[in-house]
């Protein structure tokens, strides 16, 4: 487990962490979201030692990171680090050599990865002549092919189409299943939605939100729910310990401040007529994300 406590830092006068503190558990997907200039990056380079925190600690599975440590992490940056004029296959064998990998092994965990995100016709071409969206998929699969224990990934989805976020969707989900943490960023939020267990939301420098994806919706205000009747649903304005959302004719969204109201309300509703529909709305990440910035 990676687990950040009290971290801050300061550029000069401005301090851009205020005592951060999360953490990445074994096989899971944490997703990292906050406005831009809100930390996330420095906490990734804090995370990797690029920069030092000015209080508060990192730990690996209970110890302190040293860089033989941090030798075992994959990090993807937001600008992309591949060189240019080296061929994509190449590349990625060279950089999972440096993590310690044999010849026999990088080459084949190499082809095994550009086959996964569909590169595997660009292996010999040099980086500077893919596009971009193939450019972060080599830049994916450099972080990925020495088989890190931890993944850190600065906005892994940017630049990609929908069919190539569904491939790297699958991969990432693929190395957290075999117990790896991965840690990403995005401002992407419908496909942090897809893909999070975990969330941390970062604003200005402090942890505004953090926790299992359910938790924090079930968390963010009073419970709410849709109800779908056969005609004028606006009686329920006079229902006890419900408070009227949003009415359309026969649909009404509507919050609880009572446990159990919601079930009066569809008695009622039964009595009344046929009941269409009847359900809980969940806030989606989006919505979390707008509430607790605020």
């Amino acid at each position: 487990m990676l687990a950040l406590r009290s971290v801050s830092r300061s550029f000069g006068d401005h301090q851009v962490l205020h005592d951060v503190s999360f953490e990445v558990g074994a096989g899971t997907m944490t997703g990292f979201v906050g406005a831009n200039g809100a930390g996330k990056t420095t906490a990734m380079r804090i995370i990797l030692g690029v920069l030092g925190a000015d209080s508060g600690t990192v730990s690996w599975r209970g110890s302190p990171i040293d860089q033989t440590t941090r030798q075992r992490f994959g990090y993807m940056p937001e600008e992309r680090g591949l060189y240019p004029k080296m061929k994509v296959a190449e590349q990625i064998v060279y950089l999972a050599r440096l993590h310690g990998l044999d010849q026999p092994t990088a080459r084949r965990n190499c082809a095994d990865l550009l086959e996964q995100l569909e590169l595997t016709e660009r292996a010999d071409d040099p980086v500077e002549q893919l596009s971009l969206g193939n450019q972060q998929r080599a830049q994916i699969a450099a972080a990925l092919a020495f088989e890190p224990e931890l993944l850190i990934l600065d906005e892994p989805f940017s630049g990609l189409d929908p069919l190539a976020v569904e491939t790297v969707l699958s991969v990432l989900r693929e190395r957290a299943r075999t117990g790896v943490p991965v840690l990403f960023s995005s401002h992407q939020l419908e496909v942090v939605e897809r893909l999070c267990d975990n969330l941390v939301v970062i604003a200005e420098g402090r942890i505004a939100a953090a926790g299992a994806r359910a938790e924090l919706q079930q968390r963010q205000g009073p419970p709410r729910y849709e109800l779908t009747v056969d005609d004028d649903a606006g009686w329920i304005r006079d229902m006890p310990h419900t408070t009227v959302v949003e009415l359309a004719g026969a649909t009404v969204q509507f919050d609880v401040t009572v446990a159990g109201a919601e079930q009066v309300v569809l008695q009622e509703a039964t009595r009344r007529g046929p009941v269409h529909s009847f359900r809980p709305i969940v806030p989606t990440l989006s919505e979390i994300f707008r509430e607790v910035i605020r």
